[in-house]
């Protein structure tokens, strides 16, 4: 009984010590599982996960459990991760964290050959991690895309006449935008994530199950289209308001239930197809009972026999991997909330409309970009030179970008007005006005329709000019846990190629331009 009380003791000290390092990540979970549709399966994730391995505890007694000192070892991985998530106030770090040291909790416990009964459980609650904001507004813009054009199939199927630019479906009087939030990464995710339950619970051979998992991603592409179609013909019907509100919320439940019904469909499929056994239904083979053999060729323990001789206890790998949480406690303490550093700046409001040859004319995003972006300053000028030819400027500006706000980059936002990417490299600009150096930066031609554009773009990442997405989060990274600052800009200079123009005069125009703009950059984007 007093160990039984130990174990008892020392898993609520173990929880609470976890709840006080992981506060703001557990935090920002909840915030995401209750306030952001895409992820609203999380919430349900832990539960799934904890019966799926009370329905696996007999396999485990089975096994035997056998403490192990690799639990130690990965709480210290985990712990890694928890420090870099912690001094840099990356989020994805710490959540990532929080999962290597439950996983090395679970094998200090019950030893790496009973952690393998339960592995599924385990990844499971990957699910419920929300992605990095880069790869989710990649895939999101991505997803747009596909939905746009899948949507304005569905509409010319039923004859509505429709036409679409970037993720604009033009209805003639009435314009839908397919925004991020329609992007169908809403159904993906929650979907994938019941296909690989399903998966888990379906006992038939592994092919099926991974058809089961993969058709989950067409699938729930498929339906959103169809939703957006179906969406565009109410709106023909009825109005602008069949888009909004209730009607918009009910079609997206019952298209989702939907997605539902075909992955069932899909699995009674697969028992006929290459049936294994004689007589199985798929009611036999799905099941949330563990009907998994026994290893070791065992018979199924009671629970008061192999289970009590192997059963949990305070082992010394388990204690080290509590002591080992307990210093890292104490000193999250003292180190406390990291406060970035501001550099002092002007405003864009400020930035000069006259640039040598060049006359600007200050533009304004439309909100719904501005709340996509989150940026906290920007400027967005077409300026004019002396022999008639427009060079575009925009540049975002973020004081930090540690929780999520980042630059976008606009290789997953041009397709979305309609552009095509006809070519993109990174290239080495020569500038004037005496710089030392070629600025390395991407080069990316567009088209739409009989327009073409060439667009110069690069990340001012406090004195560092990179044109790599990656090498932006990894001098995030750095530059926060150094110089304990993460502010940045995106500069993106675009101009279109005149009727019989080469693409080389537009080059020396836009080389030109740069030369002027990157020293008063400097003043509004500080080194």
């Amino acid at each position: 009984m007093s160990g039984k009380l130990a174990l008892a003791s020392s898993l609520f000290f173990l929880i609470g010590i976890l709840g006080y390092l992981f506060s703001d990540s557990l935090r920002v979970l909840f915030t995401y599982w209750t306030e952001s549709e895409d992820y609203s399966h999380g919430l349900f994730v832990p539960f799934i996960s904890l019966f799926l391995a009370w329905q696996a505890r007999h396999r485990i007694a089975a096994v035997g459990i056998r403490s192990s000192w690799y639990g130690p070892a990965i709480i210290a991985i985990g712990l890694a991760f928890y420090w870099v998530g912690e001094l840099a106030a990356l989020y994805a770090f710490q959540h990532l964290a929080l999962w290597v040291i439950i996983v090395g909790v679970v094998v200090s416990l019950i030893g790496l050959r009973a952690a393998r009964e339960v592995t599924f459980p385990l990844l499971y609650l990957l699910t419920s991690i929300p992605l990095p904001v880069f790869l989710y507004a990649g895939l999101s813009s991505r997803l747009q895309l596909w939905s746009s054009a899948l949507g304005v199939g569905c509409l010319q199927f039923v004859g509505v006449i429709a036409f679409r630019e970037g993720n604009v479906i033009d209805l003639g009087p009435v314009q839908l935008q397919v925004v991020e939030a329609c992007s169908g990464i809403r159904y993906m995710l929650p979907l994938l994530s019941l296909a690989l339950l399903c998966a888990y619970l379906f006992k038939d051979r592994l092919w099926k199950r991974v058809i089961l998992v993969v058709s989950s991603v067409p699938i729930s592409i498929l339906v959103n289209g169809f939703r957006i179609g179906m969406i565009g013909v109410m709106v023909e019907w009825h109005g602008q308001s069949a888009a909004e509100g209730f009607y918009h919320l009910f079609e997206g439940w019952v298209l989702f239930m939907a997605s539902l019904g075909l992955l069932i469909l899909e699995m009674w499929i697969l028992t006929i197809v290459d049936p294994v056994g004689t007589g199985r239904s798929l009611s036999d083979r799905f099941s949330w009972i563990d009907r998994s053999p026994v290893r070791m060729g065992s018979p199924l323990p009671s629970s008061h026999s192999r289970m009590g001789q192997r059963s949990l206890s305070t082992t010394p790998a388990y204690l080290c991997s509590v002591a080992l949480l307990v210093p890292a406690a104490v000193a999250s303490v003292f180190i406390g909330e990291r406060v970035e550093v501001a550099p002092e700046r002007r405003m864009f409001i400020d930035f000069p409309m006259h640039l040598d040859e060049w006359t600007g004319t200050p533009q304004l995003l439309e909100k719904q970009y501005i709340d996509a972006l989150h940026f906290d300053d920007y400027v967005l000028a077409e300026y004019i030179s002396n022999d008639g030819y427009p060079i575009s400027l925009y540049s975002a500006y973020y004081r930090s970008q540690r929780k999520g706000q980042s630059a976008h980059s606009p290789q997953s936002c041009l397709p979305g007005g309609g552009w095509e990417i006809e070519s993109l490299k990174t290239m080495d600009v020569p500038l004037y006005h005496g710089f030392p150096q070629p600025m390395h930066m991407n080069r990316a031609l567009i088209k739409k329709d009989n327009q073409r554009q060439v667009v110069l773009y690069w990340f001012k990442q406090r004195d560092r000019i990179l044109a790599s997405e990656y090498l932006v989060k990894f001098y995030l990274l750095w530059d926060s846990l150094s110089r304990s600052r993460t502010d940045g800009a995106l500069v993106r200079i675009a101009s279109l190629v005149g009727p019989g123009e080469s693409e080389e005069n537009v080059n020396r125009r836009l080389e030109k331009f740069v030369s002027t703009v990157v020293p008063e950059l400097n003043r509004y984007v500080p080194d």
